[in-house]
This record gives C-alpha cells, structure tokens and sequence, in this order.
C-alpha cells in the first residue's frame, strides 16, 4: 500500500476556525451527551434482538449467507435511523448524490470518530438513494472485542484487516499476512454483488481540523483490480461529541455534516497518487470545515476548483507543475557540478 503525509502544519487560521465553531451550552452539551449514552445502550439492546431472526433463518438453512448479509446490513441501518430519530441527540446535515443507476464501485471515506458508522448506516439511503448496492466494510479486527460491534460486522459480512494496536493518531503497523484474506473477501464481495468501503486513513483522525492523516492507497489496488471506480464520501463534525482520543468528556457540538460527492470523471484514477492527492483535498478539505473545497456557497453548484478535482483537470495541473519544478531542480544540480 501507498502512504503518503497529509497533515499540514497547523495554522492560525485552522485552530482559529475550530475554536470558533459555535459551542454547546453546558446544559446542551449535557443533554447531548445523555442523549449519545443513551443511543449507544439502545443500539446495544436493539441490534441482538433485531439481527436474530435473520441469524436463525440463516442458521436452520432457509435463507443462504448473502441473503443473511444484506438482511442484517438493513437490520443495522434501520436500527441506526429509527434510534437516531427516537433519541436525536445529533442533527445529521447530508449534501446528497444519489445515482439514478448504480455502478459497482469501491467508496472511501475520512474517519473520525468511533460513531462514523452508525451515522453513516443512519444517512445511508438519504446520502445515496434508493438504488445504492449494499456495502461490505473493511474495519480493523480489534473492534471485535466489543460484542455489539462484533455481532454487527460479522452479520454483514464486513471484512477484517489484522493491525498491532495503537492510539489514535499513530503510525499504522498492518498484519501482511491479513492482506491475503482482504483480497479474496474483496474478490468475492464483488462477485456477490456488494460495493467495498474503506478508510484510507486506517484508524481515528484525533486532529481533523489539521487535515487528514497519512493516508493509504489501498482502495486504489483494491478498484484496479476490480476494474471499479472509486467513490468518495466525507464527513465532519463527529469528533465534537465522540472524540478520537478524549471520548465524551469535552462535548462541544452536535452538528454533523456529511456528503457524497459526484463520481470523479470515470472514478478510476491512474494511479495511486493521483487518487490520494484528490482524496486528501477534497474529503480533507470538508473533514476541516464542513465545505467543499473552493465553494462560496452551501448550494453552490457550479464550483470549479471542486469540478476541475473530480474531473481529473487539476491533478494534471498539479502533476504538470511538480514536473517542472523537478526538471528545474535537475538541470540546477547539473549547472553545479
């Protein structure tokens, strides 16, 4: 896999925006946080008894694994809207795209708090429509040992990848011996019928207002190899109530935006660096302001530094440039010798 920084050094202006995001009211914040506590128990609660009678049709053979898959993926994305409706302790803002006619596609997406995945289950059919193909997860093995996430990821037939345990914010240091069965799960979940999630970050961003962290390029094997194109997603504003690295313990916020951008030209990029360098401007952009990047307006349509990303325009640019100042950094060191 690819890696590259992404992280810019922290500005005044960066840390500037981020303190002066309207704050919750300590009785807000308070309810807020009961309000979260709250879903989270319900979801444990509900999740077993809802995933039940698909494991038991599944378990005495009358329905077959797929179907046992895809059932328990709308078994966790009802349980996701309908507790986040009954307990509203965030207000989810979507910026949708939802295709008339979906393709097969391979769909990346920033991650910054522990709740990313409920929040997206909640948003799912209003972020991508009606005709949006189930997903197949790529998540990290160690969140089996909580039980509830275990029962959820393992019902949907989500994928496990093995990493040496870290805090977040820290180097990723992946199990190799994991990729092989990432390939052949990947191969067969689109086989099957399923889209592949991943986060290219590989673990929590406790700093999102600072842009995102190293990012890896294996959604880009990952699409070669399918012969699918990338799609992209973003979210912000979770770490504002679930913390990377802090939890619960400083609620400042209960706003999330959330968006799902159009696809990028054909969506397959022609090479890693390429799909990195748009991924970490464009998702990394709205990661730290909740915007897409260049626009003026919430409802702007017609924004041309966000168009020229996704259609492949500005890359060439950039590459262009980057080999003109290489070619004349070259040609300085031979005039010195």
């Amino acid at each position: 896999m690819v890696a590259t920084s992404s992280i810019p050094e922290a500005s005044a202006t960066m840390i500037s925006d981020e303190n002066n995001k309207k704050k919750l009211s300590p009785l807000g914040s308070a309810f807020t946080k009961f309000g979260m506590m709250l879903f989270i128990g319900m979801m444990c609660l509900a999740l077993p008894v809802t995933l039940f009678p698909t494991w038991l049709l599944y378990k005495i053979q009358l329905i077959g694994r797929i179907r046992k898959e895809r059932w328990s993926l709308r078994t966790g994305e009802f349980c996701s809207k309908w507790l986040l409706r009954l307990i509203p302790f965030c207000s989810i803002k979507v910026k949708p795209f939802q295709d008339t006619e979906s393709k097969p596609s391979v769909w990346v997406c920033n991650h910054v708090s522990s709740l990313d995945i409920f929040l997206l289950l909640a948003s799912d059919l209003k972020a991508r429509g009606p005709n949006k193909r189930p997903l197949k997860i790529v998540y990290w093995k160690q969140l089996e040992d909580n039980i509830i996430t275990k029962l959820l990821f393992r019902s949907c037939g989500f994928i496990p990848v093995q990493m040496t345990a870290n805090a977040a914010g820290e180097d990723n240091d992946y199990d190799r011996r994991s990729f092989k069965n990432l390939l052949k799960e990947s191969k067969k979940a689109f086989v099957e019928g399923f889209d592949l999630g991943l986060l290219p970050e590989g673990q929590l961003n406790p700093t999102p207002h600072l842009g995102l962290l190293p990012c890896f390029g294996g959604a880009y094997t990952l699409a070669k190899m399918s012969k699918r194109p990338i799609r992209m997603m973003a979210l912000e504003g979770t770490h504002r109530f679930w913390h990377a690295k802090n939890g619960m313990d400083n609620v400042t916020s209960n706003k999330v935006n959330m968006r799902v951008y159009p696809p990028c030209g054909d969506g397959k990029f022609k090479s890693a660096d390429e799909f990195l360098t748009t991924f970490e401007s464009v998702v990394g952009h709205f990661g730290m302001y909740g915007t897409d990047i260049g626009s003026t307006d919430e409802n702007d349509d017609d924004n041309e530094l966000l168009n020229s990303w996704l259609d492949g325009s500005q890359w060439q640019q950039l590459k262009k440039e980057k080999e003109a100042a290489a070619a004349a950094e070259e040609e300085k060191n031979d005039g010195q010798k």
